[in-house]
């Protein structure tokens, strides 16, 4: 690589927040809606999904994408905003969605077997309409679970 191809990476870097470097980013849409999704494929981005944060834009969000079809579950240990967390399964069909409180532990689990879990602001999928049944599309750019 050459000084100004070196340059130019640092340049950008500077400018990405952190868990777009760490995490990637993917573009979903639900009717109308767009979502900028960080994507947690890894066992580490799963474990430590947004903890910490002390805020997130509207659309953006966090899709978690497991290895296995399973009824997963999540909480909220360590993680400083009210989520809404919207449990999908392999089409990216929403099975159902659960408002979870700042800094418990209490399990919010999917109803059916998920392969997918996307975090947004609470009440985004309540004030937008959007229930179970509905399409996330977008979820098949998503990396393979590692």
């Amino acid at each position: 690589m050459n000084s100004f191809t070196v340059r130019k990476f640092l340049i950008t870097c500077l400018f990405l927040p952190l868990p777009a470097l760490a995490a990637g980013m993917l573009e979903l849409t639900v009717g109308m809606y767009r979502i900028q999704a960080e994507v947690a494929h890894t066992d580490p981005l799963r474990q430590r999904g947004l903890m910490f944060r002390k805020d997130m834009p509207e659309q953006q969000g966090m899709l978690f994408v497991f290895p296995q079809r399973a009824t997963h579950c999540m909480w909220m240990r360590n993680t400083l905003l009210p989520l809404s967390v919207a449990f999908l399964d392999e089409d990216g069909r929403i099975i159902n969605v659960e408002e979870m409180a700042p800094q418990t532990e209490i399990n919010h689990c999917a109803r059916q077997p998920a392969r997918y879990a996307l975090e947004m602001n609470r009440n985004w999928f309540k004030q937008r309409g959007l229930t179970a049944g509905m399409q996330i599309r977008g979820i098949e750019r998503a990396p393979a679970p590692q």
